[in-house]
């Protein structure tokens, strides 16, 4: 188990470096220039003097080779540099927004997998029937509605169910407060697109979770252990549910890792200020520091997140450990 793990965590240095590379490079070949559009920002006049003096402070005059050892260097240290637009460092602005983004990612991890695994194992079980026919169509409802849409509707009936309620308008709070300083405070910001979130993000799972268990069921060692008087329960607990989540740990896995820098929509609807909404502020502004910084995040969560998916493959299925 040992050297399965030391191999899995040396196969990510590679990875993180090609990635590393392959950031740098697309995020060179982006038209414009950001000293340009800092000095230049409101129509000003731009002086060719003062483009020069803030190239060579951002260091965009050095050799592209310089450069990209420069970033890994950072990398590696931890030192993300400052941003190019606001001026301050790239640690504190991705520590203000992270919180949000992640909360929100595991708490819709969590409804996800409550709601998918034991839908999409009762669906499997129950093939073709009303029940069956129930989950499905709940899985595709949530497959085909538009995240944004579901957040607008989401957020929309449970304010006119509080006015109805207690008379008073109410809106969640906007300032992120940590869950153990003010709890109430927290969830009423977070729970709704957590909710959303995890409603659509369940119906991806649902479906696969009915998929894999469908096939595991209609193997042969589940047909001999029924043969032999096995207890139902023990046959899809021990069995069949066991074996059918290697698909979906890999999916739940991805989509976790998606949600982190890929809730736009969501935190653009809920008015949260996330990675997804701060990522979307990079681009715009052209600052490439923090843009960069971002996508490398990005990257370390979903090899980071491949490799707690390879550990629990390991631990589902002994044979990929001893491979």
């Amino acid at each position: 188990m040992y050297r399965y793990i030391v191999k899995r965590l040396l196969l990510a240095v590679p990875t993180l470096v090609g990635a590393a590379a392959l950031v740098f490079v697309l995020m060179r070949l982006i038209p414009g220039d950001i000293c340009v559009i800092r000095l230049g920002s409101g129509g000003a006049h731009v002086d060719p003097a003062s483009v020069e003096a803030c190239r060579l402070q951002l260091g965009l005059n050095n050799p592209m080779i310089v450069q990209f050892l420069d970033f890994l260097w950072s990398y590696i240290t931890l030192d993300f540099g400052t941003s190019m637009w606001s001026g301050h460092p790239v640690t504190h602005e991705i520590a203000a927004r992270l919180p949000v983004s992640l909360q929100i990612a595991l708490m819709a991890t969590v409804i996800a997998i409550l709601i998918a695994i034991p839908l999409g194992t009762i669906s499997a079980l129950r093939e073709n029937t009303w029940l069956d026919h129930i989950v499905r169509m709940v899985a595709i409802a949530g497959i085909a509605t538009p995240s944004f849409w579901l957040g607008i509707m989401s957020l929309v009936l449970v304010l006119d169910i509080t006015y109805l309620a207690t008379g008073k308008p109410w809106m969640p709070p906007i300032d992120y407060v940590p869950f153990w300083q003010d709890p109430i405070r927290n969830l009423s910001m977070v729970l709704l697109p957590a909710i959303t979130v995890g409603y659509r993000y369940s119906a991806v799972t649902m479906r696969m979770t009915r998929s894999a268990m469908l096939e595991v069921l209609r193997e042969d060692y589940i047909r001999t252990a029924r043969s032999k008087g096995l207890l139902e329960q023990i046959i899809v607990n021990r069995h069949a549910l066991k074996n059918a989540l290697l698909p979906v740990v890999t999916l739940i896995g991805i989509e976790f890792a998606f949600l982190i820098g890929g809730l736009v929509v969501t935190e653009q609807v809920f008015n949260l200020n996330g990675i997804g909404r701060l990522f979307v502020q990079a681009v715009q502004n052209q600052d490439n520091v923090l843009t960069q910084a971002l996508v490398m995040l990005v990257v370390v969560i979903f090899v980071v997140t491949n490799l707690v998916v390879d550990l629990l493959y390991a631990w589902l299925d002994p044979r990929i450990r001893f491979s």
